[in-house]
C-alpha cells in the first residue's frame, strides 16, 4: 500500500513514512525515485475527464431523503472544473439557498476502462481518495436534476492522495463539520461495490485513466455557511480538510 500526492513540482509517493519522488506515470510505468521531504503543499490528485458520481447509494441516506432504494446505480456527472486542491476554500454562490457537505470514498480509475466485468472491474483501478460532493441542495429540488446544483466551480473538494492497494469493502468514512462528527458510516453499507459501480459505468462511458468515480454519501448531510470548515475522513487514506467562505 502507498499514498502518491501530487504536488506543485510533481508526484511524490510516500510508504512506510519515507517519501521519495515518482519518477514516470503513475498511470502507467513508475518507480521510485530519489528520497525528498513530505510533501507540505499538495493538489487535488488528478485532474479527470469526468467525475461519476453514485446518488443514494448508501440505505441511511436514501432513507433520510425519504427515497426508495435504487433497482440499479444511479449516476451523474460532475464537471472536472468543480474540482479544488485540500485545504483550498468552498466557495457558496450568492442567491442559491442552502448548500451540503456530502463526505465520500472516491475511486480513482488506473487503466482504460470498456464494457469490463465485475469480475475485471478491480484491475481498472488504481487507487481510492477522499471526495466531498459539494451539492446546492435547494436547486436540486428546484430542477429535479443534479447537474447545477452539483456542478458549481469548487464543488468537488479531492484528495489529499490515491492511497493503492487499499480494499473499498470495509473502510470507515467520518465527515466533521467545525470539528463535530456529523457523518460516520463504513463502505459495508453501499448498496453498489465498486466492482458493481465499475461494470456499470464502462457499459455506458469509457472511463479513463485519472476518471473519479465517486461511491456516494452516508446519512447525515447538512448546510454549510461561510466561515465553516468540513473535513472528509476515509479510514488508510487520511483527511481531505477545506474552509468554506462566501461565493466572490
Amino acid at each position: 500500500m502507498a499514498n502518491i500526492y501530487r504536488t506543485p513540482i510533481g508526484y511524490v509517493v510516500e510508504d512506510d513514512g519515507a517519501h521519495h519522488a515518482l519518477d514516470g506515470d503513475p498511470f502507467g510505468d513508475w518507480r521510485r525515485g530519489v528520497a525528498v521531504d513530505a510533501p507540505t503543499v499538495v493538489l487535488a490528485p488528478v485532474v479527470p475527464s469526468k467525475i461519476v458520481c453514485i446518488g443514494l447509494n448508501y440505505k441511511d441516506h436514501a432513507a433520510e431523503q425519504g427515497k426508495p432504494l435504487p433497482a440499479e446505480p444511479l449516476i451523474f456527472l460532475k464537471p472536472s472544473s468543480a474540482i479544488v486542491n485540500p485545504g483550498e476554500a468552498i466557495e457558496l454562490p450568492e442567491g442559491v439557498g442552502r448548500v451540503d457537505y456530502e463526505s465520500e470514498v472516491a475511486v480513482v480509475i488506473g487503466r482504460r476502462a470498456t464494457k469490463v466485468s465485475e469480475a475485471d472491474a478491480l484491475s481498472h483501478v488504481l487507487g481510492l481518495t477522499c471526495m466531498n460532493d459539494v451539492t446546492a441542495r435547494d436547486l436540486q429540488k428546484k430542477d429535479g436534476r443534479y447537474t447545477r446544483a452539483k456542478g458549481f466551480d469548487t464543488f468537488a473538494p479531492l484528495g489529499p492522495c490515491i492511497t493503492t492497494g487499499l480494499s473499498a469493502d470495509d473502510l470507515e468514512i467520518t465527515g466533521r463539520l467545525n470539528g463535530e462528527v456529523r457523518q460516520q458510516s463504513s463502505t459495508r453499507e453501499l448498496i453498489f461495490p465498486v466492482a458493481t459501480l465499475i461494470a456499470y459505468i464502462s457499459r455506458i462511458m469509457t472511463l479513463l485513466p485519472g476518471d473519479i468515480v465517486s461511491t456516494g454519501t452516508p446519512a447525515g448531510i447538512g448546510p454549510l455557511h461561510p466561515g465553516d470548515e468540513f473535513v472528509v475522513r476515509v479510514q488508510g487514506i487520511g483527511e481531505l480538510r477545506n474552509p468554506i467562505v462566501a461565493g466572490r
